[in-house]
């Protein structure tokens, strides 16, 4: 039954997060990259003032899958950084937390580039 509940929560939030880049791209002038940088910066913005984290202990996977968790992810890595390195950690600290899902990403895309063919237009 507990997973059952954490799967409702992670589809309700992520669900949420997903209806309101819908209704943007619907009802507003805004392009997909511009909502998807908002929503990046929305992560680092809800993740720098400390309300990100307990979003992300609710709803799990619902929080962490979509660009705002990427965001938080980012904002997280430069704390981590600064706190230990000083100045330098601003500018290393999202790449070294990201490096694997940023890696991952780049592998799946080129395994999926080599198995399917792309159809010219």
């Amino acid at each position: 039954m507990e997973l059952i509940f954490a799967l409702l929560k992670a589809f309700l939030v992520g669900g949420f997060i997903c209806f309101v880049g819908q209704f943007l791209l619907d009802k507003t002038p805004l392009i997909p990259a511009k909502i998807l940088v908002i929503y990046v910066v929305m992560g680092v913005f809800l993740g720098a003032i400390g309300i990100y984290k307990p979003i992300l202990k609710f709803a799990g996977a619902g929080a962490s899958v979509p660009l705002t968790g990427f965001g938080y992810l980012l904002c997280k890595g430069v704390k981590k950084a600064v706190e230990q390195e000083g100045f330098i950690g601003i500018f290393k600290g999202g790449f070294s937390i990201c490096a694997v899902g940023v890696s991952a990403a780049i592998f799946c895309g080129l395994l999926v580039a080599l198995i399917f063919q792309s159809r010219g237009r």
